[in-house]
């Protein structure tokens, strides 16, 4: 049976790269402040579902919920094989918990014809909830496998898969429709092919074409900009690169379950934790100054 399935990722800032500037006043992540990555276990999910597809057939679509700079992840993964990248944004979308956000995405995965599986990472770097996968499930009652690190088997509509358990595993059967969410040890995603490079390297988005409009034209030009905008998306629409873009009335949102107004979780305090060193040595860059370091360091225990 080939299955149709659609991966959920994001586009999360890198928090190995945390700075003072990281959270705002309100509580939400200042993402300017941070540069941008593809989800690390997102691209996990993404090679689970690239993987079947190779194996029984079907079709792959990643779709993205964010500002339109998150075409980057749908170009990365048009790169590595997916068959289709959609858009999902919308301002009033902006500050979505993860409640009104599973709310968003599973409009947006209704909207979609014929949906075998839905894929997501385990959980995304910037939040460490784990509660989107689920939480969708249950809105689109979808049976649902969680910490997947394998797909064992495929009979007819029917799917077993190894779930770690941290200290074991087990072994699960489940009917599609389904949703599972991926863990960092189920694969190794494959890279990018350079084929597919050269060719979606090209790819934008409406939301990148206004933009890049604009830039040209200047913001009082809006004729200019609508004829640039028509000519760019017919070009990239017969080549197979524009990416398609989505907002909350093209998935047909109840506006009160979005956004802030649908988010019921606040933030009650932001604290910063500072790390002072009380003391500090100096070391020699010799080797006979190292070596004596380190029989020190085993000697107080810190080391060995």
């Amino acid at each position: 049976m080939a299955f149709n399935s659609v991966v959920l990722a994001k586009q999360v800032p890198d928090t190995k790269n945390i700075t003072g500037q990281a959270m705002l006043d309100d509580g939400t992540v200042n993402r300017a402040a941070l540069p941008a990555i593809f989800n690390p276990e997102d691209l996990n999910a993404l090679e689970s579902a690239l993987a079947l597809r190779d194996r029984c057939g079907g079709t792959v679509t990643v779709m993205t919920m964010g500002p339109p700079s998150a075409c980057e992840i749908l170009r990365n993964s048009l790169c590595r094989g997916a068959d289709r990248g959609i858009l999902l944004t919308d301002r009033r979308a902006a500050a979505s918990d993860t409640l009104a956000t599973s709310y968003i995405l599973s409009c947006a995965v209704r909207k979609l014809s014929d949906v075998h599986l839905v894929f997501c990472g385990r959980q995304a770097i910037d939040g460490d909830t784990a509660q989107v996968g689920p939480q969708l499930a249950e809105k689109l009652n979808f049976p649902q496998v969680t910490y997947v690190e394998e797909i064992l088997d495929v009979s007819d509509s029917t799917l077993r898969l190894r779930r770690n358990l941290g200290d074991g595993y087990e072994l699960v059967e489940a009917p599609t429709p389904l949703l599972i969410t991926v863990v960092d040890t189920a694969n190794t995603p494959r890279p990018p092919a350079a084929r597919r490079m050269l060719k979606y390297k090209r790819a934008r988005g409406k939301a990148e074409l206004s933009k890049e409009a604009t830039e040209k034209f200047g913001k009082g030009a809006t004729a200019d900009i609508e004829k640039y905008m028509a000519q760019r998306c017919e070009q990239l629409s017969a080549k197979g690169l524009l990416i398609e873009q989505w907002d909350l009335d093209d998935i047909e949102a109840d506006l009160t379950w979005c956004g802030r107004s649908g988010s019921p979780t606040k933030v009650h305090r932001i604290q910063s934790v500072v790390l002072t060193g009380n003391e500090h040595k100096q070391i020699e860059p010799t080797p006979q100054a190292i070596s004596q370091m380190v029989h020190e360091l085993i000697e107080d225990h810190t080391i060995g």
